[in-house]
């Protein structure tokens, strides 16, 4: 029998004011929008998938490292986190099977960007593009997200021994 896990993470943040801030998603930086405020680059999908994947091992949040890794270091890229969030993953013995990533924004809009997205996250998880799903919400604005204040991410993953 194969060891299999779940995890869910999830992560959201205000835009910011500061029009030199810089947006990412996914790792993809995107154009003409203003970014988010946060220590980090604030990329909320990347976020909620170190919460999802350190959930599915037992492992702790992602602000246990990432916070060190911003202030002491100065790493504010994402990526970077996610990469030690997959050094877990394999000191575990796991890897990836699937991602799955729901997003809630007024803005930007996520689907002209998610083929970006998948080429961006799937060396770094190492899986395939086609394994990572992504959809998208506006919200109808019933939500801060939906009225455009910011974006909230989610992210499932399941892992196989």
């Amino acid at each position: 029998m194969q060891d299999f896990r779940v995890g869910i993470g999830q992560d959201s943040h205000k835009f910011s004011n500061d029009l030199s801030k810089k947006l990412f998603l996914g790792g993809v930086e995107i154009s003409n929008e203003a970014g988010f405020k946060s220590n980090s680059d604030g990329d909320v999908i990347i976020h909620s998938l170190c919460n999802a994947l350190e959930q599915a091992i037992g492992g702790e949040s992602l602000s246990v490292y990432s916070c060190s890794m911003c202030h002491d270091k100065g790493i504010t890229d994402s990526k970077e986190y996610l990469k030690v969030a997959m050094e877990h993953i394999k000191e575990k013995g796991y890897k990836i099977n699937n991602v799955g990533i729901s997003v809630e924004a007024k803005t930007p809009k996520i689907l002209p960007v998610a083929e970006k997205i998948r080429e961006t996250l799937a060396p770094i998880l190492e899986i395939k593009k086609e394994d990572i799903g992504i959809n998208a919400t506006s919200g109808e604005e019933l939500t801060s997200f939906g009225k455009g204040e910011g974006v909230q991410a989610f992210a499932i993953v399941s892992l196989v021994k």
